[in-house]
């Protein structure tokens, strides 16, 4: 599901901005000047708006610098102020006189409202997460009930503290922008500082920041692959033919200490139709299809004893027409009965280790037979050149009824989807359950197989 967001259109994330605070306007000799101005402006005011940047979470301001009365029958508008930079909790207003908040609407910059929600009793209105550093805000509310004149209406205009100078938090998104992928890309998020395991609260506010929103819609989530990689993926694949959009709310952001998120370009792709190749081992046969319509079946050939290729699904990473194959790139030493050196053609990359699905002709009376590759899946060049031209980079690859060791989710590819969606769900800071990233192989990179 794409990530819920604070803020619409934008990830309202991190820097808190302390309470904001409705309190009884002073009517004791000693009140200050500005409330003697502010009272001799409007006789029947009823109450004070009150902004400060309360520090503790919890109680009242007890001496809030920033107020404006609430009275008569136009909106009264407060001089703007900046909060101050110690200020640690979302944006909150607490009615102190008669009434209740009719209406709270505060916004920021471009417009975008600012979430939030009400107590029970409409005495309270607290935002939906704290606000980026650096950014200006307008509140417009409401007191209904607040004695003989009415409703009462306000605006407040305000900034939150800039954010201190030193190095950012930014997120490098995948894929490419603007490009068409096949519906089992991930989006990808390599962050410029790793963020610990054990910082939970950085994480979360990691997580919030990043948004991803599909049309159509579909529930997703994003999983912790180590200290600075995120990959999102929806529940099952992307629908076809879908837009993908992924934006960054990190900039001005508080992420813990004294780090702040940066910047970040975002993202824009599209997905094709859902095209699948089913390899089943067993039978010698890979069968392709698109949205569901089996277009063909292809004889073929996969890894046999000693190289047996990887079962589970596979997501296509490239394409190469040519691309030379050699023993030693998987440790097969020269001279041995196994070693290969060749000139491969239409090869379809599934791994990094160098799985592919390619052309072979010099197995050709082996292929929908028996199996004797080194882990790739070969094929007639006619086929494998019709194959090279239908799929797409993030295009399904899936190896069933077969011998080999199961796709590992993150180290050679992505194997993603081979992780059950609890098990997603335990990669992400956010999940209920979240229990840290499922636990993944950690093996070496290798070359092209055959």
């Amino acid at each position: 599901m794409p990530s819920r967001r604070y803020a619409r259109g934008w990830g309202a994330l991190s820097l808190a901005v302390g309470a904001v605070l409705v309190s009884t306007a002073a009517q004791s000799p000693d009140r200050d000047s500005e409330s003697e101005q502010r009272a001799a402006t409007s006789r029947d005011a009823t109450a004070v708006v009150a902004v400060d940047g309360c520090a503790a979470g919890g109680g009242l301001c007890s001496d809030p610098r920033h107020s404006v009365v609430l009275g008569g029958d136009r909106v009264l508008t407060g001089r703007p102020f900046t909060l101050g930079p110690k200020a640690t909790g979302p944006v909150e207003l607490a009615l102190r006189t008669p009434g209740v908040l009719a209406d709270v609407n505060i916004t920021d910059q471009r417009g975008r409202r600012i979430a939030g929600a009400q107590s029970a009793d409409h005495t309270r209105w607290t935002s939906a997460a704290p606000l980026p550093a650096g950014a200006r805000y307008a509140a417009r509310l409401v007191v209904d009930g607040a004695g003989a004149g009415g409703a009462r209406r306000a605006r407040l205009d305000f900034r939150t503290a800039p954010m201190p100078t030193g190095e950012r938090l930014t997120v490098t998104f995948g894929p490419e922008d603007g490009g068409t992928y096949g519906v089992g890309r991930p989006v990808t998020a390599e962050l410029s500082r790793p963020v610990p395991e054990d910082d939970t609260d950085a994480r979360r506010a990691v997580e919030r920041a990043l948004d991803v929103r599909s049309e159509p819609h579909v529930d997703g989530a994003w999983h912790w692959v180590d200290s600075t990689t995120l990959h999102y993926r929806p529940r099952t694949y992307w629908p076809a033919h879908a837009t993908v959009r992924v934006h960054s709310g990190l900039d001005g952001a508080h992420i813990g200490g004294g780090l702040y998120g940066g910047p970040s370009r975002p993202l824009t792709f599209t997905t094709g139709a859902r095209i699948e190749a089913v390899t089943d081992v067993s039978a010698h046969r890979m069968a392709v299809f698109r949205d569901g319509e089996l277009l063909r079946s292809l004889p073929v050939t996969t890894g046999k004893a000693g190289y047996r290729t990887r079962g589970g699904i596979k997501v296509v990473l490239g394409k190469e027409p040519l691309v030379r194959m050699r023993g030693d790139s998987i440790g097969i030493k020269r001279g041995s009965t196994d070693f290969y050196d060749l000139k491969v053609h239409w090869a379809t990359r599934v791994t990094w280790s160098g799985e592919y699905l390619h052309a072979a002709p010099w197995s050709l009376d082996s292929q929908g037979n028996e199996d004797v590759s080194h882990g790739c899946t070969g094929m007639s060049t006619e086929d494998a050149a019709w194959l090279f031209h239908t799929v797409r980079e993030g295009d399904l690859v899936r190896v069933v009824n077969g011998y080999g060791k199961p796709m590992t989710p993150f180290d050679n590819g992505f194997g993603d989807w081979n992780l059950s969606w609890p098990e997603w769900l335990r990669g992400s800071s956010l999940a209920p359950y979240a229990a840290g990233p499922a636990p993944r192989s950690l093996a070496g990179a290798l070359g092209p197989t055959l």
